[in-house]
């Protein structure tokens, strides 16, 4: 008869970790109290290790905010160019109908 697979949830999977690696019990007493392999404890531990990174990475809302800065300031960019080139048609428009006039 096949045993059914177990599934812990993050909570569970952060107890295990945090009674190993904080209250500093031994791998070998934690996964005996807890009923599972060694192998799928070092797994979880690589996972939150490999995962860290992104937890002190800027939150997504300030990304966005600083996503809007740029494009704010691209639009205004863009403005300003499109200014410039209608000042440079005027004159351009201006200088061929002075040519045209002689």
């Amino acid at each position: 008869m096949a045993k059914t697979r177990r599934r812990f949830s993050p909570e569970q999977k952060a107890a295990i970790l945090r009674e190993h690696l904080v209250d500093r019990v031994a791998v070998s007493d934690v996964c005996d109290r807890r009923g599972i392999q060694p192998t799928l404890l070092y797994r979880w531990q690589k996972e939150l290790f490999e995962n860290l990174p992104s937890l002190f990475a800027p939150r997504s809302g300030s990304r966005l905010s600083a996503l809007e800065r740029q494009n704010a300031a691209l639009r205004e960019r863009l403005a300003h160019k499109d200014e410039v080139i209608a000042e440079i048609m005027e004159e351009m428009v201006a200088v061929k109908k002075t040519a045209g006039e002689r």
